[in-house]
C-alpha cells in the first residue's frame, strides 16, 4: 500500500533534478499539481481574481529562477508557498486594500440611484473555484478551516481587513495546514511571533465570520434542495415575480452591486432596489455557476434587438438555512467565461 506515493515522491524528485538542469517541460509539470492551490493561496491574500492572476505568475518565474538553490529541506509544496506568500506580500505592499461595500460605508435606501462606478481595484473579486480545481475538504489534518469554506466570500472579505503578515500566518497555518517551524522560515521570523500573530489573527477573523460556513449549509441543504432553490430564484427573476423573490430572502438580506460602493440591507430595502426585474418578461434569463465555495448565477438582460440576452452581472448567494441572507452582484460581465459561463444566451 505504500509503494504509491513513494514512486510519487521518487517520480518528483526525478522531475526536480531534471528542472533544476535546465528543463523547463519539468518544471511545468512539477508545478502543474500545484497551480491550483497557489492560486487559491494568491487570491486569499490579494482577495483578487486578477491580482491572483499577476502573483501566480510572478511565483513562477521567482520559482524557476531560484530552483537551483532549492536543496529540498522543505518539500515542493512547502516551497512553492514560501515564495507565493511573499509574493503576494509584495503586491500588498503596492495597492490598497480591497473591501465588499458592506465594508466601504453605510447602507442607503434601497430606491436611490447607483452612485459612480468606483475603480476595480477597490472591490473583492469572485473567484471561480470549480473552473481552478480546489479540492474539498481540508488540505491537510492540521488545518482549521476547509478549503473552498476559506474562499466564501465573507472568509476573504474578512482576510482583507488583517494585516498583511496576520493575513499570511493565518492562512499558512490554518487554511493550509503548515507547521508554526514552517511559517516563520517563510515569513524569516520566530515562531514565538508566528504564534503570537495567529492568535491576534483568529481573534480578528472570528469576529467577522457568521456562526455557520456556507460549505456547512449547503451540506444541510443537499444536493437537490440547493439546486430547486437555484431554480425557483431564477424563475421568479424570469417572470418577474416579485412577491415570490422576497419570499426567498431573509428579512435582514443585503444586496450590493460593486464595483458600486452603494448597499441596502432589510428585505423592504431591497425591494425597492435594482436587485428587483423591472419592465415586461422575459428580459432576463440566468445561468447557475458556482462562485467562492457558494451558490451563483450569471444575469444575463436581453439585448435591444431581442435576439439573445447579453451578460450584465455574477450573482454571489449566501444563505441563511434555505433563505437567501446576501446577494452580491459583481457588474463585471467580463469575468463570465472564467466560470464558465457562456457570453451570450440566444432568446428562446
Amino acid at each position: 500500500m505504500r509503494a504509491a506515493p513513494n514512486n510519487m515522491a521518487m517520480q518528483e524528485r526525478a522531475q526536480l533534478d531534471a528542472a533544476r538542469a535546465g528543463d523547463e517541460d519539468a518544471f511545468e509539470r512539477l508545478v502543474e499539481a500545484h497551480r491550483g492551490d497557489l492560486y487559491a493561496h494568491c487570491y486569499r491574500m490579494l482577495g483578487s481574481l486578477h491580482d491572483a492572476e499577476d502573483a501566480l505568475q510572478d511565483t513562477l518565474l521567482r520559482a524557476w529562477r531560484a530552483l537551483p538553490g532549492h536543496e529540498g529541506r522543505s518539500s515542493f509544496r512547502t516551497w512553492l508557498h514560501r515564495i507565493a506568500t511573499n509574493a503576494c506580500l509584495d503586491a500588498i505592499g503596492r495597492r490598497p486594500k480591497r473591501v465588499l461595500p458592506i465594508d466601504y460605508g453605510p447602507p442607503c435606501a434601497g430606491g436611490d440611484e447607483p452612485d459612480e462606478r468606483l475603480v476595480d481595484a477597490t472591490w473583492v473579486e469572485p473567484f471561480p473555484d470549480d473552473q481552478v480545481g480546489l479540492g474539498s475538504g481540508y488540505a491537510s489534518p492540521e488545518a482549521r478551516y476547509e478549503q473552498r469554506e476559506a474562499v466564501e466570500l465573507a472568509f476573504i472579505a474578512a482576510l482583507q481587513h488583517l494585516a498583511p503578515r496576520q493575513r499570511a500566518v493565518l492562512i499558512l497555518r490554518e487554511v493550509l495546514g503548515f507547521s508554526a517551524r514552517e511559517v516563520a522560515t517563510s515569513l524569516q521570523t520566530t515562531v514565538a511571533s508566528v504564534n503570537a500573530a495567529l492568535q491576534r489573527a483568529r481573534k480578528a477573523i472570528d469576529e467577522r465570520l457568521p456562526a455557520q460556513s456556507q460549505q456547512a449549509t449547503l451540506r444541510s441543504l443537499g444536493d437537490e434542495r440547493a439546486r430547486d432553490l437555484v431554480e425557483r430564484f431564477s424563475a421568479a427573476f424570469e417572470r418577474g415575480d416579485v412577491d415570490a423573490i422576497l419570499a426567498m430572502l431573509a428579512e435582514d438580506v443585503t444586496f450590493a452591486m460593486p464595483p458600486y460602493a452603494g448597499w441596502c440591507r432589510g428585505r423592504d430595502e431591497v425591494a425597492k432596489s435594482w436587485l428587483m426585474p423591472g419592465g415586461t418578461p422575459p428580459r432576463l434569463r440566468y445561468a447557475p455557476t458556482r462562485a467562492n465555495g457558494q451558490l451563483a448565477l450569471g444575469t444575463y438582460l436581453i439585448d435591444s434587438d431581442g435576439g439573445s440576452y447579453l451578460p450584465i452581472a455574477l450573482d454571489v448567494l449566501t444563505l441563511d438555512g434555505t433563505l437567501i441572507s446576501d446577494v452580491t452582484a459583481f457588474r463585471t460581465p467580463e469575468i463570465f467565461a472564467r466560470f464558465g459561463l457562456p457570453d451570450r444566451i440566444d432568446a428562446r
